[in-house]
């Protein structure tokens, strides 16, 4: 009897977080998904153009746990014989949930024009902007609910109950930011960077399976920070944080990579890092990554500190990202660049 009772908990649960105004999609390696956090951080790297993916597998000790894929993908390039720039691109996020199989699917271009307000070092203001279309979808036909269950038996074949005309659902979304920028020393390697990004700012109404009911999304707000310094010539440190607010839902996610450089520290074959995460009150993220040339590999785990882990037995969420990013060999290139943007 306890698996059936489980599985009716587990798809109510995952089911109705669709009707309420539940959190995002997040990502614990932010440094991999920047387009998420803010639209106006696209494009502040070194390099013409970067392709990032995360896998995220979250509460495997629960039945049918979340599984997340995020892609991003950025392409910058110089305006004219300014020291701006223009970073177009896009991400493309998957997520699958629960015994009904909630799967999510959002397809969000994104355009970010950085503006320079220096001559003397790299210092950019920037405006971006992402926005496309959501998709959400369910599985009936794996959807249990208590009107199957008559207190001692569970029968498959009655009736869920539920009445919601479609399986399916679509809504347009919308996200601006603003990110500054900055070299922080006579050293270029050494720059820091903030933003502000307000989410969902069109307010879809239509984001639940019941056309009767007009629900809106929630907007978010998410204020971005971090700072990278060296050591030696060898050495250097990342810090990162994010604090996040969505309705009566607030997250604060920081955490701090070490990072040595192998071989010559101009121009390294391998980076190693090695640091952690943290997402207060819920989870400790320890962080491995390593650099090798333009490929970045990545691995996390969240080790749950939360009430949750009672039930998770403290097994949060893993995470895999893979990175790759270039200079392109044309005459537009920013590797030539006295100035752009960079982090």
């Amino acid at each position: 009897m306890r698996t059936p009772v489980l599985y009716i908990l587990m798809s109510l649960c995952f089911f109705f977080v669709t009707k309420g105004k539940a959190q995002d999609i997040h990502f614990s390696q932010m440094f991999e998904t920047p387009l998420l956090r803010n639209p106006a951080l696209a494009g502040i790297f070194s390099g013409d153009i970067r392709l990032q993916s995360v896998y995220r597998s979250q509460y495997n000790t629960v039945a049918n746990a979340y599984s997340t894929v995020s892609t991003n993908f950025e392409y910058k390039k110089p305006l004219g014989k300014f020291d701006d720039f223009i970073t177009m691109g896009g991400a493309v996020l998957y997520d699958r949930a629960g015994t009904v199989d909630l799967t999510s699917i959002h397809l969000l271009p994104t355009l970010n024009y950085h503006k320079s307000i220096s001559d003397q070092r790299n210092m950019y203001l920037s405006l971006g902007a992402m926005g496309g279309i959501v998709q959400r979808r369910i599985d009936r036909s794996k959807m249990t609910t208590n009107s199957q269950f008559n207190g001692t038996n569970y029968d498959p074949s009655a009736g869920t109950g539920e009445t919601f005309p479609k399986a399916s659902y679509a809504y347009l979304d919308g996200s601006i930011g603003m990110s500054f920028n900055s070299q922080i020393s006579s050293d270029v390697e050494n720059n820091m960077y903030l933003g502000i990004a307000y989410h969902h700012f069109n307010k879809a109404k239509k984001v639940n399976f019941y056309s009767a009911e007009k629900l809106e999304m929630t907007p978010k707000w998410v204020g971005s920070a971090g700072i990278r310094m060296n050591t030696t010539e060898y050495n250097f440190f990342t810090i990162e944080a994010d604090y996040t607010k969505q309705g009566a839902y607030h997250e604060i996610l920081a955490g701090v990579l070490f990072s040595t450089k192998l071989e010559t520290p101009d121009d390294p074959r391998y980076i190693l890092h090695g640091g952690a995460y943290m997402r207060l009150n819920d989870a400790i993220i320890p962080v491995v990554k390593i650099d090798m040339r333009s490929l970045s590999l990545a691995f996390s785990y969240d080790i749950n500190i939360s009430t949750l882990k009672t039930i998770t037995y403290g097994r949060g969420g893993f995470e895999m990202s893979i990175a790759y990013k270039k200079f392109l060999d044309r005459d537009n290139s920013v590797k030539n660049a006295v100035r752009c943007p960079t982090f």
